[in-house]
């Protein structure tokens, strides 16, 4: 009888711990809605590297672009919550709900936020042909042109995107929205002059500036970046309080065990710590974004209420 009642106990205990020493049990599939080469699948590579070894798995990324973000987000929420799929995301995240009420899931209970991983400021760039030297400069050629131009972005609700609805917010100014699949091919229609300015990722523009194929006139951030120190930020050219960057942070669908999304928060920790990850990041002009679930799921839900507005107040809708 007490043989019958240990092992009826014994099942009755949570799985959770156990689960978690056999997790990982095959490859990690990590889904980055965004196209290859783009900031957030660059940090995203650099980072799951890193984390592959500490968790002695393989974590792969596929790149899900469309939909504003929602294809690979909603492939997500609706995958098997064993810790084998993950979403690897960045701003857009916030604004999911606004843009994409129909996006067929929740951000904020269909999601466990796991770690932020990485920052980036942007640099505001635009066509050498246009007669800008500097932001006051381009805020006056906006004005003349009355909204006849072109601003290429990743997507609408993209970190780029909402760095230009908010430019356009405080700068009083209007211009064309033109999504792209991806920031390889916006910064390839800015160069060719199909777009007349972008903000986007330092690391992509800043060797295009050097070389005198865009203009850059600008960062997002607050504090001038690292890797272009000489370059004002857009605070210090009118716009006090002006912010925006590219973050990038890892979720897990509702009903991972809290063991797995704890060891995959261990293990991002370890990724922001590592020699080697601190290297390629400084490379790429990103920095360490710390934290763990709970301030990360607190900084989506400020991300969201910050953003929100500044979208319906545009009249931003997507499609």
């Amino acid at each position: 009888m007490r043989r019958r009642q240990l092992l009826a106990l014994a099942a009755a205990l949570p799985a959770t711990p156990a689960l978690a020493q056999a997790w990982p049990s095959r490859p990690v599939r990590v889904v980055v809605p965004f196209g290859a080469g783009g900031i957030i699948d660059v940090v995203a590579r650099i980072v799951l590297e890193a984390m592959g070894r500490d968790l002695g798995a393989s974590l792969v990324v596929e790149n899900m672009p469309g939909g504003g973000t929602t294809i690979g987000g909603r492939a997500v929420a609706r995958a098997t919550p064993d810790g084998h799929t993950l979403l690897l995301t960045g701003a857009s995240q916030a604004v999911v709900p606004t843009l994409y009420p129909d996006a067929g899931y929740d951000i904020f209970t269909d999601f466990l936020p796991v770690a932020p991983l990485g920052d980036q400021p942007f640099v505001l760039a635009v066509n050498p042909a246009i007669p800008a030297r500097d932001v006051a400069g381009l805020i006056a050629w906006l004005k003349q042109r009355g909204g006849d131009a072109n601003f290429a972005t990743t997507g609408l609700g993209a970190a780029s995107h909402l760095a230009g609805e908010l430019l356009k917010t405080m700068a009083g100014v209007d211009f064309t929205v033109v999504p792209y699949r991806g920031t390889p091919q916006a910064v390839t229609d800015l160069v060719a002059g199909r777009a007349d300015l972008m903000i986007d990722s330092q690391t992509l523009l800043a060797p295009m500036g050097a070389e005198g194929r865009v203009r850059l006139l600008a960062v997002t951030t607050p504090r001038r970046s690292a890797m272009l120190p000489a370059l004002p930020t857009l605070a210090e050219s009118g716009f006090p309080g002006f912010a925006a960057s590219s973050w990038q942070a890892l979720y897990a669908p509702r009903g991972t065990p809290p063991a797995v999304v704890a060891r995959l928060a261990a293990a991002a920790e370890a990724a922001r710590r590592d020699p080697g990850v601190l290297r390629r990041f400084t490379e790429a002009g990103v920095e360490p974004f710390p934290g763990g679930p709970t301030e990360l799921g607190a900084f989506l839900r400020a991300e969201h209420d910050r953003w929100s507005p500044i979208l319906r107040a545009a009249g931003v809708k997507a499609g």
